[in-house]
């Protein structure tokens, strides 16, 4: 009897963090992630550093520097405060994007932030999957037509890639 109850409850308790795992290959993005997988690891990256401005959304990926959370004074509070030892940054996109839907990714795990107008925007959709050369994690999110601010908190490197485009 004692058996059989310490292995339902064994497997009571291994349950959940098995369901929690994430998927694993490129194949197992929710969209195709081949425009953007390119844009991630293209050799032409603009390399920014954190608190940076850009005139306008870039039409390559960029590569941001990150610094500690406590250095990068993001402008806004991050949705999800920063583990210990992990590395944060920000840009500033000034020119208003045309409004739409875009596909945000990043090379690596990290939290990512879009504010607008002083406001943290919701995702509209949410992919991510390990073990896919260049790509870690891909967000839709709805644009207006103003300016942005791009946050990224809880990184384990202190550089990330980044592509922000149109979603097709």
């Amino acid at each position: 009897m004692r058996k059989s109850l310490f292995a339902v409850l064994l497997l009571l308790v291994s349950t959940p963090a098995f369901a929690a795992e994430e998927p694993s290959g490129c194949d197992k993005f929710k969209w195709p992630i081949d425009r953007e997988r390119a844009a991630l690891t293209a050799p032409d990256r603009v390399k920014l550093a954190s608190g940076s401005e850009q005139a306008a959304l870039p039409s390559t990926g960029i590569t941001l520097a990150l610094v500690t959370p406590a250095d990068a004074k993001l402008p806004s509070p991050p949705e999800r405060a920063p583990k210990d030892g992990t590395f944060a940054g920000f840009t500033s996109i000034k020119t208003a994007p045309k409004a739409g839907l875009y596909t945000i990714s990043l090379s690596a795990g990290a939290w990512v932030d879009v504010v607008q107008d002083g406001h943290l925007l919701k995702p509209k959709a949410f992919s991510g999957a390990t073990d896919c050369d260049g790509i870690r994690k891909t967000i839709k999110v709805e644009l207006a037509a103003s300016p942005l601010v791009l946050q990224v908190s809880g990184a384990r490197e202190n550089a990330i890639s980044i592509t922000i485009l149109p979603s097709e």
